[in-house]
């Protein structure tokens, strides 16, 4: 499939979920409709692969760490 961008579940079995999550190759995933942050990367996979780069975890890649001990 060329196309991964979001995908979602409703379920009554809340430990289920994060299972079905893991399974299924796309970047965003919803579970009984909750929100999603826009704080967060949203790129999905193949060609939806844009805006990954986007929030906390794609930032990182472009900073330098540094531990200063005073």
């Amino acid at each position: 499939m060329p196309y991964g961008l979001g995908a979602g579940v409703w379920t009554a079995d809340e430990d289920r979920a994060p299972s079905i999550a893991r399974r299924v190759r796309t970047g965003t995933f919803s579970v009984d409709g909750a929100p999603f942050s826009f704080d967060a990367p949203f790129g999905g996979f193949e060609n939806s692969g844009t805006g990954r780069e986007f929030g906390t975890v794609g930032l990182s890649q472009y900073a330098e760490y540094k531990t200063i001990a005073a």
